[in-house]
């Protein structure tokens, strides 16, 4: 089920690694996605993310099915899940797979 139970957290695709809140998720609220169990383990604004499994040191994060970052430390399940632990990874090239190599870039750093 993409929706928990109460219809609080939005989880798109079985293995994402985080869902959004719809709403706010006071601490201790516990979000069922089809029997598995996450408990909120700090108060989570709408919009923002709960973990919704353990997520490594550097590990990269999912929603909707897409890279959305890497954890900047370990994230327990129930965790809030935001700029204070997770770097973005879009247009980094210091952290891109694939690095354009800097003779096509002209040279440019």
């Amino acid at each position: 089920m993409p929706i928990s139970r109460d219809g609080a957290a939005l989880r798109l695709k079985d293995n994402d690694s985080v869902a959004v809140c719809l709403r706010p998720v006071p601490t201790g609220a516990e979000l069922d996605f089809d029997g598995a169990v996450v408990v909120a383990r700090a108060a989570i604004p709408t919009g923002h993310k709960i973990a919704l499994r353990p997520i490594a040191a550097g590990e990269l994060i999912l929603k909707y099915g897409q890279t959305i970052g890497r954890a900047t430390e370990a994230i327990a399940p129930g965790e809030h899940v935001h700029i204070h632990n997770v770097e973005g990874t879009r247009g980094r090239g210091d952290l891109d797979e694939n690095p354009v190599p800097a003779a096509a870039r002209g040279g440019l750093v």
